[in-house]
Order: structure tokens, then sequence, then C-alpha cells
């Protein structure tokens, strides 16, 4: 399985890179548009600012064919800001659109918390998954963030707590996301990669 990373320059690219080849999987990275022509399946990692992560890819012409790719069915799993980066807009950069694939606002979590949410966390799932299939229940996932999304909706498979409810994995169709870090969250995070490359892709 060829699995294709978005490179726009995140700090988590490498470390995401090496779990996935550790699962066996061949990575590529996709820095031009063409690079994604004939992808079989495509993550998009991601840490930082929402604003910043559009910007890029829109400087790099990776945007709208990202986006193009996507709606085909091509198989994705965005992680953090990657998942954050499908819904339409985010209050962290209010002059910036998202893929907009996805119906819906990234919003802060609250101020009455620590921010950011950053460490270990449980999930608690809301449906069957694929992604998460086998994942025990009370298993911890690395979570680094100060946005989220606050409505769960139909595409929601498991949400977690920080100040507020927020979305933690979802799925749609071809698209998967998580809010946290598989690939710093030990073996439940690579049972959540595994499940990508075998369920999923």
């Amino acid at each position: 399985m060829k699995v294709t990373l978005v490179d726009y320059g995140a700090g988590n690219l490498p470390s995401v890179e090496r779990a996935l080849q550790r699962l066996g999987a061949d990575t590529v990275r996709a820095t031009v548009a063409s690079d994604l022509n004939g992808c079989q399946a495509i993550i998009l990692p991601g840490v930082g600012h929402f604003g910043a992560l559009m910007h890029t890819l829109e400087e790099r012409q990776l945007l709208q064919p990202l986006r193009a790719t996507l709606v085909r069915g091509v198989p994705f799993l965005g992680i953090c800001l990657g998942l954050q980066a499908l819904y339409e807009s985010s209050e962290e950069a209010p002059d910036r659109r998202g893929l907009g694939l996805l119906a819906g606002r990234v919003r802060p979590l609250p101020v009455s918390v620590k921010l950011p949410h950053m460490g270990w966390n449980q999930l608690r799932h809301k449906r069957p998954s694929r992604l998460l299939q086998a994942v025990p229940e009370d298993a911890y996932f690395y979570f680094a963030h100060s946005y989220a999304i606050l409505e769960p909706d139909e595409a929601t498979v498991a949400v977690c707590s920080h100040g507020a409810c927020f979305v933690a994995a979802l799925e749609r169709d071809n698209l998967y996301a998580v809010q946290f870090h598989p690939e710093k969250s030990g073996q439940a995070g690579a049972l959540v990669l595994r499940n990508f490359l075998e369920r999923v892709a």
C-alpha cells in the first residue's frame, strides 16, 4: 500500500512517516499537485495554525487538487489540524476557508481549562468504526491542540472531553480523521494507523 503524505512543512510529518513505515506502508510525500496523481490513500498530518496550513496549501497549489482528489473518493486520514482542515472554517483564522468537505466551524476550547490540551486522554466511542476497530475503550491517546469541533454529528465516531466535549475521531465515506496524534500514542495509535491501512485504504 502506497500512502501519500501531504507535505506542507508540518513538524510531525517525519514521525507519521516512520510510524507508517513500521507498519509496512510505502510512503511518498506530496509537495506539488502532480504528486497527488494516481495516489491510493492520502494522509494530512498537522500541527500549527489553521491559517498557516490553508495558506501554504494554496501557495503550493495543493489546495484545490487535494480537495478534488478527496471528492473523487480517495481514502483520506486527517491528523489533528488535518481533521480541522476538512471543515468550512476555523475561528483560529476567520479569513481562511477550510477544505469545506464537512459542514462546521472549528472553535476554541474553553479558556476555563489549561490550554493547549496537551497530553493523554481517553475517548468515548459513539458508534462502530473501521478506524477504531479493536481499539480498547479505555485506551489513552496523545492530544496537542487548543481548537476543535465542538458539535459532534453523524460523522463522529468518538468524542473526548477537555473543558468541553469535542470530536476526537470521525468517519464519513472516504474521509477519516482524528484530533489526537496516533503516531505519538503507542500501541493504540499504531492500531488506528493499521486499521486505516488495512480496513480503509
